[in-house]
């Protein structure tokens, strides 16, 4: 249960990053509203698959992932380039998460 916790505060998070761009420094009502209820939302289903996964684990994988779902998104939504950097920086850390994982025994 703690993966799928841990998967829905990745999906709060990037809907946080992304949601954070939209507001204009909180000048906008609803996308301001959308981005409170991502950053509650993702930290309250993150403290939930805490209960279970290491923080060391859980929190860099809630990171790292939400970081290559904002950028993936925020090329298709608001037109940013993935550059050949960013490519090798994503395939880091996916591969950071795959050792995470195994040194976790999980």
């Amino acid at each position: 249960m703690a993966w799928i916790y841990l998967s829905i505060a990745i999906v709060f998070e990037i809907g946080f990053a992304l949601g954070t761009n939209a507001t204009k420094g909180f000048t906008r009502l609803w996308p301001s509203i959308f981005t409170l209820l991502s950053a509650a939302g993702g930290i309250f289903t993150l403290s939930l698959a805490l209960k279970t996964l290491d923080v060391g684990v859980g929190y860099t994988i809630w990171t790292g992932i939400g970081s290559i779902g904002t950028v993936i998104l925020g090329a298709l939504i608001y037109k940013e380039k993935i550059t050949p950097a960013k490519l090798v920086s994503f395939a880091a850390i996916i591969g950071g998460v795959v050792l995470l994982k195994l040194a976790a025994g999980l």
